[in-house]
């Protein structure tokens, strides 16, 4: 039953109090009416006896309590999903803002949604390609993993959530599809998003959620439970396998903190609400597979840590809630290399599921350990090269030297543009360790090297033509 209160309090920030209030709910809608007729939309963020805080959807900016009429609609956000959503693009709202048509539901779903019954889970393992090496080889992605990339103020990770949506995709020709959602970005920024989808054709399979720093600030809040609840539609409804990627997290935990100091909360760890820890598991564990359905939801968060700190709160709280971290490195980044991924902090708790025989190759695993430990090594003989000097290097030394250049300029540092196939990279992998001797690659057995070592491919292919003879 819809009731209507002239009674409003106060007005803090985006958040209005109501007194005198009757049957108020969580999270139900209130349609607010100013003196001139103007309508505003929020929701009820808390009820305490009769009273109401109320959050708006829209900015607060020129209202006065005076006239103000409060009415509230006894349901709560939901967005009408369909189909035809995608190669369309949304704002905080839900509305088409590409110039499209409305859109006609198939189904209309409550955004607020809930996290995946870990009993009803099914363990993610299968493969998804996305083009980069340092992903597909080191961190491997699987359906139903959360798997973020930790990145800093400055750093190309618009660049690289735009190039692993054009390229993902998964090699068993089941239907894929990206649900992307941004968060308090600038007006360029979402301009370049809508952009390169639409000039990489990537759009046609993708449906875009875009919020800007000028948008209110609880649309910024609604962004990732719209994203996951179109998702969810597609994965166990439609079947598909979607891969969910959100920017920037920080701005959204920023709107989070905003609005507590609005509520006037008691702060936790730098400012932020006590209950960050908690909101962030409620958009992290949407993403996952289920059993008996063949669809599934992967995530990929992008957050800007501030000051490059990695124990700040919000990357912090992430870490403990997915499945590992993608981190970019402002070093590499500064020698022009892009992605700029700092393999050695990078991490994929899952990747030993989506390797092997039938979703990658065989030597996959061991191959990434081999490239880790050689690049660890490398890294270590470059310090040691500050300070000694080359001169001073061994001669397997200065091997692991070069190797570590060549392996963040080549295989680390394709570039934006350039898209590999897992088994390019793999292959790109072997030619990489080809300096060394093979006493040096502990990580691989004998039965590997003789298979895919490129020296040792050739070795076995003269014997072959000399026995014919």
């Amino acid at each position: 039953m819809q009731k209507t209160y002239e009674n409003v309090e106060s007005i803090a920030g985006p958040i209005l109090v109501v007194e005198g209030v009757e049957g108020v709910k969580y999270e139900e809608l209130v349609e607010v009416m100013t003196a001139s007729g103007e309508k505003r939309m929020g929701k009820v963020l808390e009820a305490n006896g009769s009273r109401a805080l109320v959050q708006m959807f829209e900015s607060t900016r020129g209202l006065s309590t005076k006239g103000l009429k409060a009415k509230f609609l006894g349901r709560t956000a939901k967005l009408g999903v369909s189909p035809d959503m995608l190669g369309r693009v949304f704002n905080g709202a839900g509305k088409p803002i590409d110039g499209g048509p409305e859109i006609l539901p198939e189904k209309v779903v409550d955004i607020s949604g809930q996290a995946i019954n870990p009993y009803s889970r099914s363990f993610p393992s299968d493969f998804i390609q996305t083009g980069i090496s340092s992903l597909d080889v080191m961190n491997t992605l699987v359906r139903g993993q959360k798997l973020p990339i930790f990145s800093g103020s400055g750093l190309p990770h618009a660049e690289l959530a735009t190039q692993i949506a054009r390229q993902a995709k998964v090699n068993d020709g089941s239907d894929f599809a990206v649900v992307f959602g941004a968060m308090g970005v600038t007006f360029e920024e979402a301009m370049y998003f809508q952009r390169e989808f639409e000039r990489t054709g990537a759009i046609e399979r993708a449906t875009l959620f875009i919020n800007t720093a000028a948008d209110p600030v609880v649309e910024r809040i609604a962004i990732p439970r719209m994203v996951s609840s179109f998702a969810e539609y597609l994965a166990f409804e439609k079947n598909t396998h979607v891969l969910v990627i959100l920017t920037d997290m920080t701005n959204y935990a920023e709107a989070l903190r905003e609005v507590s100091a609005a509520r006037k909360e008691v702060p936790g760890r730098r400012g932020y609400p006590g209950y960050l820890y908690t909101d962030l598991s409620t958009i992290y564990e949407r993403a996952g597979r289920i059993k008996g359905a063949s669809g599934s939801v992967t995530q990929m968060a992008i957050l800007s840590m501030p000051e490059d700190d990695i124990t700040h709160p919000i990357p912090d709280l992430t870490g403990y809630i997915t499945e590992g971290q993608f981190v970019l490195d402002r070093g590499l980044h500064q020698k022009h290399l892009s992605p700029p991924v700092d393999v050695l902090k990078s991490l994929s708790r899952l990747a030993g599921a989506g390797m092997g025989e039938g979703k990658t190759r065989e030597d996959h695993s061991k191959l990434k350990d081999q490239l880790f430990a050689c690049y660890a090594r490398g890294k270590d003989v470059r310090e040691l090269a500050v300070v000694l000097g080359e001169s001073s290097l061994s001669d397997i030394d200065k091997i692991y030297l070069a190797f570590a250049d060549r392996f963040e300029k080549e295989f680390v540092g394709q570039g934006y543009g350039t898209e590999r196939t897992i088994l390019e990279s793999l292959e790109l992998g072997w030619e990489l360790l080809r300096p060394f001797p093979v006493s040096e690659l502990k990580r691989l057995n004998s039965k590997i090297i003789e298979k895919y070592h490129p020296d040792q491919k050739k070795g076995a292919k003269k014997e072959e033509v000399v026995t014919e003879e």
